[in-house]
């Protein structure tokens, strides 16, 4: 592993990191509703699920799902059917926090959201096939394509924790609280979008 390998591997994992998506709602509404407890579980669970991918990737597994029509499928839409769970779960306790109802989400389904929406999400590794086979060959040695891996996990788990603690500001957390419906609203929105994009790209 070179510098400036490594360095380019850096930049396009800050980059994917940084890219909005479903990965981004489900931390920012984990914060919201949990606090900074939640999204820090949040994003250090999704940062452990990019690494794992990014692992996998490199020793081919990831190539074994990414190159089976059933295994690829199957994980695309247990992707769908979660993202549009967590979107429909959402807008139901958004009408039970209008009524003054709702119920805090405990860390563990902090963790369990966190993870599950990169594990159920095959464009990972599809991302880290496509960047690794660029950078990894015979002759990388097992300590420099953990080395990569471990990167990957890094800077996924450092941006989301950012995103977190950004969030959960005191200030920023009591401005967000008091237009809690309507982002609730906003983020379920969104995960049902995607979800509903995943869908269409599996039947076109």
């Amino acid at each position: 592993m070179t510098l400036a390998t490594w360095l380019a591997v850096v930049g396009i994992c800050i980059l994917g990191a940084m890219s909005p998506g479903p990965s981004l709602a489900v931390v920012l509404r984990q914060t919201l509703s949990g606090g900074r407890k939640n999204g820090s579980v949040a994003a250090l669970c999704h940062g452990l699920g990019v690494g794992l991918y990014a692992l996998l990737s490199i020793i081919g597994l990831a190539a074994v799902i990414t190159t089976s029509p059933k295994a690829f499928n199957f994980l695309q839409w247990g992707g769908a059917l979660y993202l549009a769970g967590l979107g429909v779960q959402g807008l139901l306790a958004r009408r039970r926090a209008a009524n003054g109802l709702a119920a805090v989400p405990t860390t563990a389904s902090a963790a369990r959201d966190g993870f599950l929406v990169v594990f159920l999400n095959p464009k990972i590794a599809l991302f880290f096939l496509a960047l690794f086979s660029q950078v990894v060959g015979l002759e990388t040695s097992f300590a420099a394509k953990l080395g990569y891996a471990l990167t990957a996990m890094v800077i996924d788990g450092s941006w989301y924790l950012l995103v977190a603690r950004l969030f959960s500001h005191p200030r920023w957390l009591a401005c967000l609280q008091r237009q809690a419906v309507w982002l609730e609203r906003l983020f379920g929105v969104i995960l049902l979008g995607l979800a509903g994009r995943l869908v269409l790209a599996m039947l076109v």
